[in-house]
């Protein structure tokens, strides 16, 4: 950290640093960051696998004084340059995935049609080799002793990170911040879908012990079922219920504090950018009324910490500029999210 001592956390943020315009190596940073450009199975709207780098150009105008965390920049952040081949990877088979929605969306049958039935299932192992491939990078990172986050893309994204950390945490939960519950099962066909993280975590990753959902507000009947019948493996705070509960007179305390009750003592948090209101995020990829404001969530973080649990891990996803880099709210949004993540995970 031998810059540190030239660095001025009250000067404009360098383009020749990192993240957040910190001067960190990924050797001297506590925490290191994993983008992942990955977007092939979105089911509305692209732009997300472009989300790392917005994130990361938008993070230059953040300061960094955070009440919450005094100095925990001072920890170090890094993150990693985007893998192109993930990015070219993505882009080919998403061209397959669009062919494929177009189709059935036309009434058409995959199973059927012997070409596109090709196309799914190229689809769904590019899928599979991502998430073995994210799993390594981040495997490897823990093994150093570092920290880690993986910053998307799509949600698909994580699922390889979650298994990296059940190599080494035997019992977590997920703190999921989301307007979907992410609970279908290969959504459109595709095994790996962003709208299937959560179900695929629970059936491949047994050391998820308690899945705890926050702000779901669209969902269909599969996976009420899958949370009716979870026996309280998942729970979830839907948002029509946490808003009742407000306007009956209950306050956002007590609300965060059944959340963090029902979470065990080591946490992982899954933060999809659209379980906040869509005016914060309005080109994520599938955005949905409702949702919450940054500092209510923040203020849950701050609970969570203050609880004693411990933060394993974070990814943040579904941030998406839309194609307008220069005028958009959803990076800087982003950016500021990723950096109270990033100060609770070094938190003591």
């Amino acid at each position: 950290m031998s810059q540190l001592s030239n660095f001025d956390p009250n000067s404009v943020g360098l383009s020749s640093n990192n993240i957040f315009g910190l001067p960190f190596t990924q050797q001297e940073a506590e925490l290191v960051l994993v983008p992942i450009p990955w977007e092939v199975t979105v089911s509305y709207r692209t732009g997300t696998a472009q989300g790392p780098e917005s994130i990361f150009n938008a993070a230059m105008q953040v300061d960094l004084y955070d009440p919450d965390v005094e100095g925990g920049w001072k920890k170090g952040f890094y993150m990693q340059e985007p893998d192109a081949a993930i990015l070219e990877q993505s882009a080919h088979l998403r061209r397959g995935a669009e062919q494929i929605i177009e189709f059935m969306t036309d009434g058409g049958i995959v199973q059927e049609n012997e070409a596109l039935s090709q196309k799914m299932q190229e689809i769904n192992e590019g899928c599979s080799a991502l998430h073995q491939k994210v799993q390594d990078i981040t495997a490897a990172l823990l093994r150093e002793g570092k920290k880690v986050a993986l910053v998307g893309g799509d949600h698909s994204t994580p699922l390889g990170f979650i298994r990296a950390l059940a190599g080494q945490h035997s019992d977590f939960g997920i703190l999921q911040i989301d307007a979907h519950a992410d609970l279908r099962i290969a959504y459109e066909g595709f095994t790996y879908s962003h709208a299937s993280i959560m179900y695929n975590t629970l059936k491949e990753v047994p050391q998820v012990s308690k899945l705890v959902q926050v702000g779901i507000r669209d969902y269909c009947d599969e996976e009420l079922d899958i949370i009716r019948g979870s026996e309280g493996r998942v729970v979830t705070f839907f948002d029509r219920d946490i808003k009742a509960r407000q306007y009956e007179g209950e306050t956002w305390k007590a609300i965060c504090e059944d959340i963090i009750a029902a979470l065990p003592q080591k946490v992982y948090i899954s933060f999809d950018i659209d379980g906040l209101d869509p005016k914060l995020c309005p080109n994520t990829g599938t955005p949905v009324p409702g949702g919450f404001e940054t500092e209510q969530i923040f203020y849950l973080f701050r609970l969570l910490h203050q609880s004693g649990r411990e933060l394993i891990g974070f990814d943040l996803n579904e941030v998406s500029t839309g194609g307008n880099e220069e005028d958009c709210i959803d990076s800087i949004t982003g950016a500021r999210v990723l950096f109270k993540l990033c100060n609770f995970m070094v938190a003591r």
